[in-house]
């Protein structure tokens, strides 16, 4: 069924130093207005980082990634929608191979110096001859400006109903640098990361080790912590390229340490952006789970109330039904003492000593109708650790979306 499209909700960020971008229709998808091939280009080789999908069912494009990364002398990274090239067996491996040659050959690369995405319908064999064609097409519109950017970031798109951006400066060792993220994700979204792509660019120098550490350590905190139906797809990557176009020496110590800080920022805001953009959501769900022995556990308690059907139905009908909550914590699987929980739900406390608190729902639910962000903090009571995790609610819409994705 048609996507409806909303506009985007944050602003365009710039692109690091010596990055190009940019997206076209190549006929993958059945919109003409959709753009379905992207690529991104590097003028000088980068180190890349990437972090993959746990399904041990996964994508042609993750098993020809995963292989690369980290790794340094990366040019460009080749992207396409409509078609996952997933559970394609030999060949989907050698179609992605055949995407890697064809946009390296567009930028002046070899093969081995291009990583690949795709995002779409799994079990179909690629139109690897569209792509290839489409590369073509793209490199010729490579650009720095924002037309560009949100061209590239459309490209990534499937059932996501605007691009997801994000972007930063940073300053280190006296140098300033741009931090830049896209991504895409609307559904099938559930950790350990989601069907998500990402591509984050900095034009700062990092060394392969660092920069696959810091990769991980901010996917750990924010795209392993958003779940929209709790379903892991096969093709869930996340890049990030590092140019040293900006200049300056190689990030360590409290240098590399502020660019770790930006790119937390910029996970998180995409994160969210994915989480708020779930397919027929109206509201985005922020879940803080605090209070518990470790992150693991406060993540699986926050995990099993995001993915809750019940907790999820009852925020779209802006309803403050808290038993639906704390029950979920309950057979969340981390044995806690229900006496020590205690519940808020937009600032309003419902629950705590194992019972109940009187408060206006009426109230309550207004404010879940007033705001797109609905706020669930649990405060467990036994530990000092902690966690943000993002959802959105269940609505009629995201069933007629996906009963009719495929037909």
């Amino acid at each position: 069924m048609p996507i409806a499209e909303t506009p985007l909700r944050l602003p365009i960020p710039s692109l690091p130093k010596g990055f190009r971008v940019a997206g076209i229709h190549a006929g993958l998808k059945r919109n003409p207005t959709r753009e379905d091939v992207a690529l991104v280009v590097s003028d000088r080789p980068a180190t890349a980082a990437g972090v993959y999908t746990t399904n041990l069912v996964c994508a042609a494009p993750v098993v020809y990634d995963r292989t690369r990364t980290p790794g340094e002398g990366f040019r460009a990274v080749a992207i396409n929608s409509g078609n996952a090239n997933a559970c394609t067996g030999a060949r989907g491996l050698s179609d992605a191979e055949r995407m890697a040659a064809a946009a390296g050959e567009q930028v002046g690369a070899a093969a081995d110096a291009v990583l690949v995405l795709s995002t779409g319908v799994i079990g179909e064999f690629l139109p690897i001859a569209k792509i290839e064609k489409g590369l073509g097409l793209v490199a010729a519109k490579l650009a720095h400006d924002a037309d560009a950017v949100v061209t590239a970031a459309r490209g990534m798109m499937t059932t996501d109903t605007r691009p997801k951006l994000a972007g930063s400066t940073f300053t280190a060792g006296g140098t300033a640098y741009t931090l830049f993220g896209m991504a895409k994700g609307a559904a099938m979204v559930g950790p350990k990361l989601a069907t998500m792509l990402g591509v984050i660019l900095t034009d700062a120098d990092l060394d392969p080790r660092d920069a696959q550490l810091l990769l991980g350590e901010a996917a750990e905190q924010t795209f392993n912590c958003v779940s929209v139906d709790g379903h892991t797809s096969t093709n869930d990557t996340v890049l990030l390229l590092a140019n040293g176009a900006a200049g300056g020496k190689r990030l360590k110590g409290a240098d590399l340490e502020a660019f770790g800080r930006a790119l937390l920022d910029a996970c998180d805001t995409l994160a969210r952006e994915i989480a708020d953009d779930g397919e027929g959501a109206t509201h985005v769900l922020r879940i803080e789970v605090r209070g518990c022995p470790t992150r693991d556990q406060a993540r699986q308690i926050a995990r099993t109330i995001a993915d809750s059907p019940l907790v999820k139905t009852a925020i779209c009908g802006a309803d403050p039904n808290w038993g639906r909550i704390v029950s979920a914590a309950g057979y969340s699987g981390v044995f806690f003492d229900p006496e020590k929980m205690v519940l808020r739900l937009n600032g309003t406390l419902l629950f705590r000593d194992g019972a109940p608190v009187e408060f206006d729902g009426d109230v309550v639910s207004e404010s879940i109708k007033a705001a797109r962000e609905t706020l669930i903090e649990l405060d467990m009571g036994f530990g000092n650790e902690s966690i943000r995790f993002y959802s959105s609610d269940l609505t009629a819409e995201y069933v007629h979306l996906n009963a009719d994705y495929h037909t």
